[in-house]
């Protein structure tokens, strides 16, 4: 695989990994009172 077309497709699986975290976050961030509330 060419340098440049490796160096984006591993950019892009840090972008998309980034954003599940964050996703993730806030999933977790808005569903703590749902935990508390049982």
């Amino acid at each position: 695989m060419a340098p440049a077309r490796e160096a984006h497709r591993q950019s892009t699986l840090v972008a998309a990994s980034e954003q599940d975290l964050d996703d993730q976050a806030f999933i977790d961030a808005v569903s703590a009172d749902w935990d508390d509330a049982t």
